[in-house]
C-alpha cells in the first residue's frame, strides 16, 4: 500500500481556510472536504486560531508564545553548555596552577 504524499500548506492558505470555517459556520469537516484539506490539520489550525485570538494569560499558549518558547529554550541550552566549559575550564587551570 503507499501512502499519500504529505502536503505543505503556507501560513496565507492556513489563514484563508480557518476564515472559512469561522466566518461560513459550516462544520470543519464539511468545509475541509469542498477544500480538499484533511479534516484532522483543518481541525487543528481552527482551535490554534481560537486561542491565538483570546487574551487569556492562563490559557494555553499562542503560536507566538509557542515560537518565544522555542528560542528562549535553544538559548538556555546554549548558555548552559557554555557555563559547563567554562566551569571546566577553570577547573583546569586551578589544576595547572596548583
Amino acid at each position: 500500500m503507499t501512502r499519500k504524499k504529505r502536503r505543505k500548506f503556507t501560513p496565507e492558505q492556513k489563514a484563508q481556510a480557518v476564515r472559512i470555517v469561522l466566518e461560513s459556520g459550516n462544520p470543519v469537516r464539511q468545509v475541509a472536504l469542498e477544500i480538499d484539506i484533511p479534516e484532522s490539520s483543518l481541525s487543528r489550525w481552527v482551535s490554534q486560531a481560537k486561542v491565538d485570538g483570546r487574551q487569556d494569560p492562563l490559557g494555553p499558549l499562542t503560536s507566538q508564545e509557542r515560537g518565544e518558547l522555542v528560542q528562549t529554550r535553544k538559548e538556555l541550552r546554549r548558555v548552559r553548555m557554555e557555563r559547563d566549559f567554562l566551569k571546566k575550564a577553570a577547573a583546569f587551570f586551578a589544576r595547572e596552577i596548583s
